[in-house]
């Protein structure tokens, strides 16, 4: 990665861990003032860790260097994919669950999250997890690798719930994209709390709220 992740604690002495990534060009700053609008208070202190992807050119952008989990070919995001990029990212997330847990918090109060770039590797990391885990949240992307996800999914995580959400309007991942990986999972049996909104490739409020609900359920 290409810096240290960025750190908040709710409380002294967290009993659950958010993991939550960045998407394409961002950083771990991006997704920080979520921490103050999801009301997560009746589940006790909650670290939050917002990991920050390392800088690489990314051909669909004219191969300008960013931020990004692993490069992107071309629009349509599946056909051709960094499958090296992707598994390299995979084992750094995997370390900072492995250090979440160094630090007392079990894999049953880990929640893996992210945005667009990030949801798939919330995803691809998730779904791939030894431990069963809190849950995965979805946000405005797609599942990865999906051909290999059936053979390569943990069995610890096959009943991980799973919150998906997209924007009706995105003009990034069309929702299209973000359906066909819905109905992907529904087929392996995960259970996908789905939810659409009339929003581009964004976060909205009505979506921070419905999230929050279900953490809090994930995390009772």
């Amino acid at each position: 990665m290409s810096s240290a992740p960025i750190e908040i604690e709710t409380g002294p002495n967290p009993t659950a861990s958010i993991v939550l990534m960045h998407g394409l060009g961002a950083d771990g700053n991006d997704f920080v003032p979520i921490c103050n609008e999801l009301d997560l208070g009746a589940i006790g202190p909650v670290r939050f860790v917002f990991p920050n992807a390392p800088v690489m050119p990314v051909t669909v952008n004219g191969g300008y260097p960013m931020p990004a989990w692993y490069d992107i070919f071309g629009a349509n995001l599946v056909q051709r994919e960094d499958e090296a990029g992707l598994r390299r990212s995979l084992a750094s997330i995997e370390a900072l669950l492995a250090r979440e847990k160094a630090r007392g918090i079990p894999a049953g109060r880990i929640v893996v999250a992210g945005f667009s770039q990030g949801c798939a590797m919330a995803l691809l990391t998730g779904l791939r997890h030894a431990e069963r885990l809190a849950g995965i949240v979805a946000l405005s992307g797609y599942l990865p690798l999906a051909a290999t996800t059936a053979a390569e999914a943990s069995p610890a995580n096959r009943d991980v719930p799973i919150f998906m959400a997209h924007g009706q309007r995105d003009g990034v991942i069309p929702i299209a994209r973000a359906t066909a990986s819905r109905d992907a999972l529904a087929a392996l049996g995960y259970p996908v709390d789905w939810h659409a909104y009339g929003m581009e490739h964004s976060v909205c409020m009505e979506e921070i709220v419905d999230l929050g609900g279900w953490l809090r359920r994930v995390l009772a």
